[in-house]
């Protein structure tokens, strides 16, 4: 496939035609399963004004996620929340720069991460293949549910403003900003870094580089199984999901990333149904995405809608 100009690409990704109800049954059938939450604080993480709870809630197929919470000791008035999804290959971190900042902030660790692997636990690689002949069982179903869940923890909170929550990552924390804030609407600012999970089956063509090469060494171990393979996708790429964004959203790719291909990056942001969006495309820079200056980017934008 010829490498187009980011600003100029258009997926071959096709949105089936009953993805809005494969994800309202998805979601459906989550919200009948307790949350259950449990929120132990954590003495040794807390320090000065910041308090940090260690969280476990209940999310889809009963797998039991784990997170940190962290807020301000000191608070006049309600808080607003913030979701802080995570990339490909990290662990969660514990969010106290965010509720340095005054937020309530959850970071959550959907299954397959270190504290959330004991029901499953495909490895790393292993994540994006898991599953992946059925949308019915493939890993993201519960993984963006897990996400979504998050927002689910937050709303219950008594110290949360459910009127301002907000979500971001990068990488697969962009991917999962973008599923996140198209399948809750109480997303009210999403901030999405070089995402993941957009354009899975261009990615595999733009570049060689892993995750996505694990869909690429499956399709070459499984050729005849490439139809099934797309079809899955489809439901879960962020180019089809975007449509049902309508929140303020800004979007970073960096423009020589050969990890998630900016060209994926246009194409969802072009998707994007709200009016309030902004990319940001830095020349110069692979998959930080000029992170180092475009975080200053994320905390005014996120202030400007969430704080009061």
């Amino acid at each position: 496939m010829p490498r187009l100009a980011a600003d100029q690409y258009v997926s071959q990704v096709r949105m089936p035609d009953d993805i809005d109800q494969f994800w309202e049954s998805v979601l459906a059938e989550t919200a009948k399963i307790p949350l259950a939450p449990e929120v132990v604080h954590n003495p040794l993480r807390s320090y000065g004004e910041i308090d940090v709870y260690e969280v476990f809630f209940t999310s889809l197929d009963r797998v039991r996620i784990a997170g940190w919470y962290a807020v301000p000791k000191e608070r006049d008035g309600l808080l607003p929340g913030l979701l802080q999804v995570p990339g490909y290959n990290m662990e969660p971190p514990v969010p106290k720069n965010w509720a340095r900042k005054g937020y309530a902030a959850f970071s959550v660790a959907p299954r397959g991460k270190l504290r959330s692997n004991r029901q499953f636990n495909p490895g790393y690689p292993g994540l994006l293949t898991y599953g992946i002949v059925d949308r019915n069982t493939y890993s993201y179903r519960g993984f963006y549910m897990d996400a979504c869940r998050g927002v689910e923890f937050l709303l219950g909170r008594d110290e949360v403003d459910g009127g301002r929550i907000g979500v971001t990552g990068h990488s697969q924390g962009g991917g999962l900003t973008v599923s996140t804030a198209a399948l809750r609407p109480e997303i009210k600012a999403a901030a999405a870094g070089a995402p993941y999970l957009c354009g899975y089956m261009d990615a595999i063509a733009l570049t060689d580089a892993y995750p996505y090469q694990e869909i690429a060494d499956y399709l070459r171990m499984n050729p005849g199984r490439r139809e099934q393979v797309a079809d899955t996708l489809a439901y879960f790429d962020g180019i089809n999901l975007a449509h049902r964004i309508t929140c303020p959203v800004i979007v970073s790719v960096g423009l020589q990333d050969s990890t998630c291909p900016p060209e994926t990056g246009f194409a969802m942001f072009n998707a994007i149904a709200s009016p309030d969006k902004r990319m940001y495309a830095y020349d110069g820079h692979g998959h930080d995405a000029n992170n180092h200056e475009h975080a200053a980017v994320v905390d005014e934008f996120l202030a400007k809608h969430l704080q009061p």
